[in-house]
């Protein structure tokens, strides 16, 4: 069975940010971590926005997911702010398997594990997929790294919303099944 570390609360404090809208956002197609999508005009102008957002925090480094869509929104928030950026594939967004590039709506229930907005089963995972359980297993072990590898580094997190959301549950010592599936937007900002 798994279980949240119990040390899970005590931390310092991460700025997460997901990216900013995709060309398959736009389209309505399961992304994933298929990296064919890449940021529109609208997105891009999303992580310029956000810049002004993010200048109220002091930040050392900005840790991105190493697909396209984050490591783009990455750089402009980057070269704003003059920040280094490292890439991490623990920060990939959940991985739909057979299902990336698909239309949204043809991800049932029984495989996206989600359902009224809600997660009914974090084990449910599309073939070649991974479970809700996995990703919030993969942004716990990537907390765990950070408290061992960063102490003291104040640091943006450009992510994706899937990963958001386990990051904060696993933040918050809670895990994945009977979690709100909260709307992340693009280029929202999040404190943990």
């Amino acid at each position: 069975m798994y279980r949240v570390a119990a040390n899970a609360t005590t931390h310092q404090p991460l700025v997460l940010m997901r990216h900013g809208e995709s060309s398959w956002n736009e389209s309505k197609l399961v992304q994933g971590q298929n990296d064919e999508a890449q940021l529109t005009d609208r997105g891009r102008e999303q992580a310029s926005t956000a810049v002004a957002s993010l200048g109220e925090y002091s930040f050392d480094v900005i840790v991105s997911s190493d697909l396209s869509r984050a490591l783009q929104t990455a750089q402009i928030v980057g070269d704003a702010l003059g920040l280094e950026i490292v890439t991490s594939t623990a920060l990939r967004e959940r991985s739909f398997g057979a299902f990336e590039g698909r239309a949204l709506r043809e991800l049932p229930a029984s495989l996206s594990g989600i359902e009224n907005r809600v997660v009914v089963d974090d084990e449910a995972h599309p073939p070649g997929g991974e479970s809700l359980r996995e990703l919030q297993v993969r942004a716990g072990d990537f907390i765990e790294s950070l408290r061992r590898d960063r102490v003291g580094e104040r640091l943006l997190l450009v992510t994706h919303g899937g990963t958001i959301r386990a990051l904060r549950a696993y933040r918050a010592g809670i895990t994945m099944k009977n979690l709100a599936w909260d709307r992340v937007g693009n280029c929202s900002i999040w404190m943990v």
